[in-house]
């Protein structure tokens, strides 16, 4: 019953965030303001995962959309959030463990085996951004457990063998931890924006009684607001309309009587 449960708010929030990243590409012009930008975003993505035997970062795309909410009083401070929908963590040539079968065991005997876990990420950040458009930020991230798969590969008669096993009862569902970032937003455009991100778990990966592993990833993304030329524009004509100076009916030129 549990299980299910969790499986399904899972289902739910996967189709929630599909849905909000298309209604987002449409209505993308509604969700800016002055002190609002709305705009998608991605990159690659470096992962490993702490106190794991393992031989280097598993490389991932990842994408999403954010939000940037800008203090009225001070426009520079503002909270970055959003959802990661697409962010694989993970390891790469973790040792071979046995499979409980003999015939796997001897087939993947000298392979290696890649961990690949994947999230949806809520990033909730501080943010703030200098006058030459440099910016940091800093924060908690919190992650929903959606897939986790360990893939065995060998190579066998210069064939390569490839067997994969989901995990992801082994995976704690939910993640979290402190992520912190810095970059740059162009003043081009409609605001391209690049920033190197970091983030550090502080939930232990694995349920039981295992070894402290956490997730650790490096994100290199671009983003790129969406609708906000739309936006810019809807509100200039709406200011355009309120500045028109329209005169009293009293004050409007009387025609004048013929001499």
């Amino acid at each position: 019953m549990k299980k299910g449960l969790v499986l399904l708010i899972a289902l739910f929030c996967i189709q929630q965030a599909k849905s909000q990243v298309l209604i987002s590409l449409i209505f993308g012009d509604k969700l800016n303001s002055p002190f609002l930008e709305f705009g998608l975003e991605g990159g690659i993505n470096l992962s490993d995962i702490s106190n794991l035997d393992s031989s280097g970062t598993n490389p991932g795309f990842n994408l999403g959309f954010y939000f940037d909410i800008r203090s009225k009083q001070n426009p520079a401070w503002m909270i970055n959030t959003g959802v990661i929908v697409k962010s694989p963590m993970g390891a790469r040539d973790i040792p071979v463990y046995s499979l409980n079968d003999v015939n796997l065991d001897n087939t993947f005997a000298g392979g290696s085996v890649n961990r690949e876990i994947r999230y949806f990420n809520v990033p909730i950040l501080i943010k703030y951004q200098f006058k030459n458009r440099i910016y940091l930020k800093a924060g908690p991230q919190l992650g929903l457990l959606a897939s986790a798969f360990d893939q065995f590969k060998n190579e066998i008669n210069d064939n390569d063998v490839v067997y994969k096993k989901k995990i992801r009862d082994q995976i704690r569902v939910i993640d979290a931890g402190i992520a912190f970032g810095t970059g740059y937003h162009m003043n081009v455009g409609n605001g391209l924006n690049f920033t190197i991100q970091y983030y550090y778990g502080l939930v232990p990966v694995m349920k039981g009684d295992g070894p402290n592993t956490n997730n650790k990833s490096l994100y290199l993304t671009a983003g790129i607001p969406i609708g906000k030329g739309k936006a810019a524009q809807r509100r200039a004509a709406q200011e355009a309309e309120l500045n028109k100076v329209i005169l009293p009916e009293d004050e409007a030129p009387q025609p004048q009587p013929k001499k």
